[in-house]
C-alpha cells in the first residue's frame, strides 16, 4: 500500500513510518515540523506543509497514488488548550476537514486517525470501554471527538470508512534506539523522569499523592509506541478488507501509578532519582486504565511491550544516547 502519513515526523507518527517500511510499504509523510523532526524519519517521501493547505494537499494526492491516510497531524497539550482553546478547535478540526475534503476529491476511502482516552473525561468506568459516555473536560478531547464525529457523517456522505484510535498514555521509544520521543516543551511523565536521570532537571514533581488509588498517586495505562504503530496497520487492513468504520480503545489493561513508574525508573538506569510531593493538577482523574479487549478480539492485536520495565528500558535507550534529542 502507498500511505499518507499526516503528522509523520512527530513522536507516534514516526514510529508509524518506521513500522511500516518494515512492513513492506511506501510512505509518504506530511508535516509542517511545527514539533516533529525530519531526523525522526527513517524513510519515505517527506512533504513539508501544513494541512490546511489546499495547494500542499493538491500537491501530495495528485504526484502520489495514495490508497489510505493514518492522520496523527494535531496540537495535544491539554494545558495549552485550556488556555487557547481557538487554537486547538481551529488546527485540530480545520485541519482535518481540509484532509477530508482532499481524500473525497482524490476518491481515498480509508483512514485511521489517531484519537485519544481525553475523549471520556472522568470515567465512569475502570477499566473504560469504547461505549462509555463521552464528556471530554479539556479542548484537546473535545476536538478529537468533534474530528470522531464527522468522521461518522463522512462515511455516511462519501463512503470514507475510518477507525479512530482512542489510546492512552503512548510512551517508550523504538526497539532499534534510532527514534524516540522529543517534545518542546517535555510534558509526558517518563521521558521527565529520565531527564531527572541524566540531569536535565533537578527533580521531578509528584501532583497528589492523596488520591484513592493504593499508593495514593495517579495511575495511568501505559502503552508502547510501537504496539501503537502495530494497531493502526492492523486497523487499515481491517478497512481495505472490507471493515466497517468502528471505535478503538488502546491501552495496556493495566495501570500503573507515577509512584510505581518512578520506581521502575530508577531500577531501570541505575539512578536514585529525586521526587517531590506537590499539590494536585486541576482537572486530574486518579484512575484511567483502557479495556483493549475490542482491539485485541476484532483487530487481532498483540502488544509486545507490555511490561512497565521494558518500557522504559526502551525509552533509556533513546534519552541516555540522544542527550539532546534530535538536535545535532
Amino acid at each position: 500500500m502507498k500511505i499518507l502519513v499526516c503528522g509523520g515526523a512527530g513522536y507516534i507518527g514516526s514510529h508509524m513510518v518506521a513500522y511500516l517500511l518494515e512492513n513492506g510499504h511506501d510512505v509518504i509523510v506530511l508535516d509542517n515540523l511545527q514539533t516533529g523532526h525530519k531526523d525522526s524519519l527513517l524513510g519515505g517521501k517527506l512533504y513539508i506543509g501544513n494541512l490546511k493547505d489546499n495547494e500542499i494537499l493538491d500537491k501530495v494526492f495528485t504526484e502520489n497514488k495514495i490508497d489510505a491516510v493514518i492522520d496523527f497531524a494535531a496540537n495535544s497539550l491539554v494545558g495549552e488548550s485550556v488556555e487557547n482553546p481557538l487554537k486547538y478547535f481551529d488546527n485540530n478540526i480545520g485541519s482535518t476537514i481540509k484532509l477530508l475534503e482532499a481524500m473525497n476529491k482524490y476518491n481515498v476511502k480509508y483512514i485511521v486517525f489517531s484519537s485519544t482516552a481525553a475523549t471520556y473525561g472522568e470515567p465512569e468506568n475502570i477499566p473504560i470501554l469504547e461505549q462509555d459516555k463521552t464528556f471530554p473536560t479539556n479542548p484537546y478531547g473535545e476536538s478529537k471527538l468533534a474530528v470522531e464525529k464527522i468522521l461518522k457523517w463522512c462515511d455516511r456522505a462519501y463512503g470514507i470508512k475510518y477507525t479512530a484510535l482512542r489510546y492512552f498514555n503512548a510512551c517508550g521509544a523504538h526497539i532499534n534506539g534510532k527514534i524516540g520521543e522529543d517534545h518542546r516543551p517535555e510534558s509526558h511523565l517518563i521521558p521527565i523522569i529520565l531527564q531527572a536521570a541524566l540531569g536535565k532537571r533537578e527533580k521531578i514533581m509528584i501532583f497528589g499523592d492523596d488520591y484513592n488509588t493504593e499508593d495514593g498517586t495517579c495511575v495511568r495505562d501505559y502503552v508502547h509506541v510501537s504496539d501503537l504503530a502495530s494497531a493502526h496497520l492492523l486497523a487499515l487492513e481491517r478497512l481495505r478488507n472490507g471493515g466497517e468504520s468502528k471505535i478503538y480503545n488502546l491501552g495496556n489493561g493495566k495501570g500503573f501509578s507515577v509512584k510505581e513508574v518512578v520506581d521502575v525508573a530508577r531500577m531501570v538506569t541505575g539512578i536514585n532519582i529525586k521526587a517531590e510531593i506537590a499539590e494536585r493538577r486541576a482537572g486530574d482523574p486518579a484512575t484511567l486504565i483502557a479495556s483493549s479487549e475490542k482491539a485485541i478480539k476484532e483487530l487481532g492485536w498483540k502488544p509486545k511491550f507490555n511490561s512497565l520495565e521494558t518500557i522504559i528500558e526502551t525509552a533509556w535507550n533513546w534519552h541516555k544516547n540522544h542527550l539532546n534529542g534530535y538536535e545535532k
